[in-house]
């Protein structure tokens, strides 16, 4: 009941906030790539129950199915307003309405399709004891997640025997010791990053 009460009462302003740059990157998908903007995607939460994720769409013809594929490092298909969302994980905002939602919290381990948390079990036993969040240390650690898949021989191998472990590793972590300070540093941090990356940095 505590962290639904901290979660909402980040969730709730940062919304507030959020909704004009939220429609600006609609308007801007729409004008440059048309509909949908939204991009959609089951994924898996506290206890294992699945929910279905919101981004903004940064790619063309991306799957709307359940699980859609698993392409690390790809970038053939990401659009150009895209890239910008990705970089800066401005991408993410509507995750926003799925902490409202109860589905994830503002600060937990990144939600995963259900998929990869087949691999490494034992781990996800413990992450997943949390709800997922919209940041974490493993978000913060692995925040060039994507280049660094993108230049591996086989970034679908990379992913599930280099990242993926080192991921889940820090999520472990987070889930033993969190706290509602750490919790404020993560977000203090997180804000860092998207600013650094908004600024060009």
């Amino acid at each position: 009941m505590r962290q639904r009460f901290f979660d909402l009462l980040c969730a709730i302003p940062m919304t507030l906030i959020a909704l004009l740059p939220m429609g600006l990157i609609a308007m801007a998908i729409v004008l440059t790539d048309g509909l949908p903007v939204l991009f959609r995607q089951t994924r898996v939460g506290r206890h294992g129950r699945e929910f279905t994720l919101l981004k903004f769409r940064s790619m063309r013809g991306a799957p709307k199915g359940a699980s859609g594929g698993f392409e690390p490092g790809q970038t053939s298909r990401v659009t150009g307003v895209g890239r910008l969302l990705r970089r800066t994980k401005l991408d993410e905002l509507p995750q926003l309405f799925n902490v409202l939602r109860g589905d994830m919290s503002v600060v937990g381990p990144r939600p995963e399709v259900p998929r990869w948390t087949s691999v490494h079990g034992e781990m996800w036993k413990v992450v997943l004891s949390v709800r997922p969040g919209l940041t974490d240390p493993a978000s913060l650690a692995f925040s060039d997640e994507e280049s660094i898949l993108a230049a591996a021989e086989d970034p679908e191998a990379a992913y599930r025997d280099e990242v993926l472990p080192r991921k889940l590793r820090l999520a472990m972590e987070y889930a033993r010791t969190r706290t509602v300070a750490g919790d404020v540093g993560i977000i203090v941090a997180t804000a860092g990053l998207v600013l650094r990356r908004l600024a060009g940095r």
